[in-house]
């Protein structure tokens, strides 16, 4: 082969090469675009989103945080935005971090709000005082897309005062790489074990610490029995042993950056998470937990409630719930939206674990009595004061007797030694 005819083959090679390059890359980019989430929004009744234009007003909306498509992602809807380029409402929002701090707020009457989210639990507490508007479903259409098995719900029997937004279980994110551990094997007690001492997160809120205790004891998560509440507080205590943080949204960052080796936490928060951190691993303890509902309601203190339930029917457009579970990454009572998921959610086993685990090992949360919500309360304090104790606890006052005790042997040796010398 000539030298000229070398070099020819070889520039040939390298335009073969790159061609292929080029075609890869291209199948690549295609790949991506083809995998990119583009959500639009289509609303069957554009005429009824417009019947308050033009009357400059604004609706306070206080919720959860992290927990409302905001279009951060290219392709996504931010739903708000959504909501006032179709009725000219503007939307002030804002958020908490627990059912307690929200009731704490309207109870105060230091804040006005026109929408809010609160759980199961605490929508049948504010219920009976008083404390939201009953809806009317006239103003909420979209209603009809919400699944039978979330209508009526005990939380709300009659159906008056909420609509389902969310939905999802409690469960344990935990490093797999740490804790050697099968996942099947993992149960409610590894929040106590002093194996993980100090690496070990827990709920900042009463009522889900309280439940995780009650599941280990086998009570019922609704128990009003003194006793039992005193049991599940006394277990609470034992833990704050091991207990790094109590904590909220702060798990976001801990979990997520590998501060914490194991907390308990709610599915859709969790898969967040571990988008994040492919070291952390999700389950859902065989033994039982709690299937929570988050819901719109509107509160008594509302200025437009006109206003309100057209936000509340939005919010059922399945675009906009499908856009919601799909950036919180919990679950949708809405089943058109649900139709719109891909497979691998529907069967990942946390997004929307097996019926038979849902009806035989779950168990939701219902208002308690004003005494055991009382009871609850001040035994939730008094554990939160106790002073933290470690199971090390006595390593550092043995270390400091043991160095004490040598240093006094150490003097009597040289009191005997000098002894010897004198005589």
């Amino acid at each position: 082969m000539t030298d000229k005819f070398k070099k020819a083959f070889s520039l040939m090679t390298v335009f073969m090469l790159m061609l292929t390059g080029c075609a890869a890359s291209e199948d690549t980019a295609a790949l991506e675009e083809e995998e990119e989430e583009i959500q639009t929004l289509t609303v069957a009744d554009e005429e009824y989103y417009k019947q308050l234009q033009g009357q400059n007003i604004t609706l306070n909306v206080y919720n959860w945080g992290e927990y409302i498509a905001m279009g951060e992602d290219e392709g996504t809807l931010n739903v708000n935005e959504e909501f006032y380029n179709l009725t000219g409402i503007k939307v002030n929002y804002s958020t908490y971090a627990t059912n307690e701090e929200l009731y704490a707020k309207l109870k105060g009457g230091g804040a006005s709000y026109d929408i809010i989210i609160p759980s199961d639990y605490m929508i049948s507490r504010m219920i009976s005082e008083d404390m939201l508007c009953e809806l009317d479903f006239e103003n909420i259409p979209n209603f009809s897309y919400i699944m039978d098995n979330f209508r009526a719900p005990e939380y709300d029997t009659e159906n008056k005062y909420s609509v389902p937004y969310l939905w999802g279980t409690v469960g344990i994110i935990y490093d797999s790489t740490m804790i050697d551990i099968p996942a099947e094997d993992i149960g409610w007690d590894i929040l106590w074990n002093e194996d993980y001492a100090d690496q070990i997160l827990m709920f900042d809120n009463p009522r889900d610490a309280f439940a995780i205790a009650e599941l280990r004891l086998g009570y019922s998560l609704n128990t009003c029995d003194e006793k039992q509440l005193k049991d599940a507080a006394e277990l609470l205590k034992e833990q704050k042993s091991v207990v790094q943080a109590y904590v909220m949204d702060e798990i976001f960052d801990k979990m997520g950056a590998g501060d914490a080796l194991i907390a308990p936490y709610y599915a859709g928060d969790a898969l967040t998470i571990m988008e994040d951190n492919d070291a952390l691993n999700f389950v859902v303890p065989d033994s039982g937990t709690n299937l929570f509902v988050d819901a719109v309601c509107i509160p008594s203190c509302v200025k437009n409630k006109l206003a309100a339930e057209m936000y509340i029917n939005f919010l059922c457009e399945p675009d906009i719930a499908y856009a919601n579970t799909w950036y919180v990454g919990y679950s949708t009572p809405n089943s058109r939206a649900y139709e719109k998921l891909d497979e691998d959610i529907i069967n990942d086993g946390i997004s929307y674990p097996d019926d038979n685990y849902l009806s035989e090992n779950c168990e939701t949360y219902s208002n308690l009595t004003e005494e055991a919500n009382r009871t609850m309360q001040d035994l939730w304090t008094d554990m939160k004061s106790t002073d933290k104790t470690t199971p090390n606890k006595w390593i550092v006052p043995l270390f400091m007797a043991l160095c004490i005790a040598a240093s006094i042997a150490i003097l009597i040796a040289r009191h005997i030694k000098r002894k010897k010398d004198i005589f």
